[in-house]
């Protein structure tokens, strides 16, 4: 199982990529087999991990990720540069709608949610801070993948595209329309693609540069959305964010963009 051919850095890597937000607790057996390790070498792994703080074990002897490793992903300057720039914009437009509002950077064919402002009353969504998601089917994913470079959108459009409910657009003619639609109108709308009870609405923010790096989104109830209403009010945090981003060492040095209220 675990040959000389892995090196003990991977064996480490497979140990701590075993756990997922399904099976965010797991027994050393469980471990072991996930990892595609012998039960002794998960056992001294493991034991190195727990030390250092990586994974923590419960009274019941099933281990879950550690406080450290947490701290040292916060360290990560592209989210924490961007989450720092966003959160007065984010909170902005979460107090106009009290709406979700997500935060998300595109990571190779798929997109990573910086952050995320979820309202008690607002429509429930998959997301999670860290969480990883397709590109076709979110709002913020459509926006990230519009403005992708062409061998990026080739490659998403290219590949089986995943169904999450009968109005996930999988036809690669379509999404380029879609995309296409994206750059022309500047914000993207994804109704019912990922749950058929909500409609997400995103923009791309863009640093000094005029270079897309990430999007922000609202995620509505579908029952009476309206997107090109919200839409404005996503455009105008995402300016915002971009000027952020764009002052020297990402401090704020532009005024706010009011968000209409």
């Amino acid at each position: 199982m675990d040959g000389e051919v892995r090196s003990v850095t991977g064996k480490v890597l497979a140990l701590l990529g075993a756990f997922t937000p399904a099976c965010p607790e797991l027994t050393l057996s469980e471990l072991a087999r996930r990892a595609g390790l012998s039960l002794a070498t998960a056992h001294r792994r493991v034991a190195e991990l727990v030390a250092w703080g990586a994974l923590e074990r419960g009274a019941d002897g099933r281990y879950r990720v550690g406080l450290r490793l947490w701290e040292v992903a916060s360290l990560a300057p592209r989210g924490l540069g961007l989450r720092e720039a966003a959160m007065p914009f984010l909170e902005d437009l979460y107090e106009v709608t009290h709406e979700n509002v997500q935060l998300a950077v595109r990571e190779g064919l798929e997109l990573v949610f910086v952050e995320r402002i979820s309202g008690r009353k607002a429509v429930p969504v998959w997301t999670r801070v860290g969480g990883r998601f397709a590109l076709h089917a979110t709002g913020v994913g459509l926006a990230l993948l519009a403005h992708a470079p062409v061998e990026v959108q080739e490659e998403v459009l290219g590949a089986p595209l995943q169904a999450y409910t009968e109005k996930t657009v999988t036809n690669p003619a379509r999404l380029r329309e879609m995309l296409a639609a994206v750059r022309q109108t500047g914000y993207a709308v994804s109704d019912g693609q990922v749950t058929t009870d909500a409609v997400s609405v995103a923009a791309p923010v863009r640093d000094g540069e005029g270079t897309v790096i990430a999007a922000v989104s609202l995620v509505v109830h579908a029952n009476g959305a309206q997107p090109a209403t919200l839409a404005p009010l996503v455009q105008a945090a995402a300016r915002g964010i971009g000027r952020a981003c764009g002052s020297p060492g990402g401090a704020r040095v532009f005024p706010r963009e009011p968000i209409a209220r």
